[in-house]
């Protein structure tokens, strides 16, 4: 989608990323370490930053997480965002560790006094606030009078928790509504950027596995995204988190607003098919997760269409009766057989990336 498509939101920065504004949509995730356990959790942020996420969440559940923050913000490669949830003081400890963001449900902040040092704080510093509401966080006697969440009731929680910054002169806000039905998702944030100015923070929670939960937040996630709404995301699944950014960067792929390394394109097979192309095309899948050029890659079971119906990819292979056909950009290189496909593949992408650095 061209940015000139995206409904724009008022910039944010966390650290060197900013949110809203038109900037990109940024990729987050959050570390599944105990944040009190440094090199464990700075070995982690480094593999997400590797895999392309620019922005790291960490749990900070009491005084010993606040006690290591300060380290890992000082070696961190990404920003670091930390995960408040009750405890004024422990949002007041981190933003002066040195977090470049923080996440915070102001409707479950009991303290008045220090939600206002909160807010202070946070603005002296230029840290912006992420308000974090979810269906699970609302009032349970609102829910059984309205027979369940629906997404006016989440919409409203979330604007209401918005205000209670703003009446403290705080407007550095990035907001988030999710749910664990992606339909309910996609009502409230769609009710929400018609009535919010701020970044929103996407995200469909508790999504599940990543057989489940990447459909769940591709529906809910790329729906929202193809409609212009949503300016960082998060893929929630209950996984290694770098397969939450491997997913991200999938959604927004498919959706044409950033491309991070290769993306395969492979036919689903059919009577027609002579060649393993299942057990190849997974093969590749896992090799291209080490490349970040913006390849497109196919990997096709018909000598006849492969080529034609996968023009767009820059490099492919397209097999029938145990041989395969290289092509690049639609135009067929050579004939190889089944056994040597996927090592042929392999050499042509690395001509590929070679011919890329020396263009450079």
């Amino acid at each position: 989608m061209p940015d000139a498509a995206r409904k724009h939101s008022r910039p944010v920065k966390a650290g060197v990323i900013t949110i809203g504004g038109g900037a990109p949509v940024s990729v987050q995730s959050m570390c599944t370490t105990a944040t009190r356990d440094v090199e464990t959790t700075l070995a982690q942020i480094w593999e997400l930053s590797c895999a392309g996420c620019e922005l790291v969440r960490l749990a900070v559940p009491d005084q010993e997480s606040i006690s290591a923050l300060k380290d890992i913000v000082a070696k961190s490669p990404l920003p670091v965002v930390a995960d408040i949830h009750f405890d004024c003081r422990l949002a007041i400890a981190a933003i002066r560790a040195g977090v470049h963001k923080i996440r915070i449900n102001p409707g479950n902040m009991k303290d008045p006094q220090g939600l206002r040092q909160i807010a202070r704080e946070a603005k002296e510093r230029g840290i912006p606030i992420r308000v974090g509401v979810n269906a699970g966080s609302l009032d349970r006697k609102q829910m059984d009078l309205s027979g369940g969440v629906t997404a006016e009731m989440l919409a409203r929680y979330a604007l209401d928790a918005c205000r209670q910054l703003e009446a403290l002169d705080f407007y550095d806000i990035v907001l988030s509504a999710k749910a664990s039905s992606p339909l309910l998702m996609i009502e409230t944030y769609r009710l929400l950027s018609k009535k919010s100015p701020y970044p929103l923070h996407l995200g469909v929670t508790e999504a599940g596995t990543p057989a489940q939960g990447v459909i769940r937040s591709a529906v809910g996630i790329g729906t929202l995204l193809a409609e212009g709404i949503g300016d960082t995301i998060r893929v929630s699944l209950t996984a290694d988190p770098v397969e939450e950014v491997h997913a991200a960067y999938s959604i927004l792929a498919t959706l044409s607003l950033r491309q991070r390394g290769a993306v395969l394109i492979s036919c689903p097979t059919c009577g027609r098919t002579e060649v393993p192309l299942m057990e190849i095309a997974e093969k590749v899948e896992r090799r291209l997760r080490s490349i970040d050029l913006p390849l497109r890659v196919a990997v096709m079971g018909c000598v006849v269409n492969g080529p034609g119906e996968a023009r767009e990819a820059d490099v492919g292979i397209a097999g029938g009766r145990d041989s395969f056909v290289l092509f690049r950009k639609g135009e067929i290189v050579r004939k190889v057989g089944a056994e040597q496909a996927f090592e042929v593949l392999m050499a042509e992408i690395d001509r590929l990336l070679e011919e890329n650095k020396s263009g450079d």
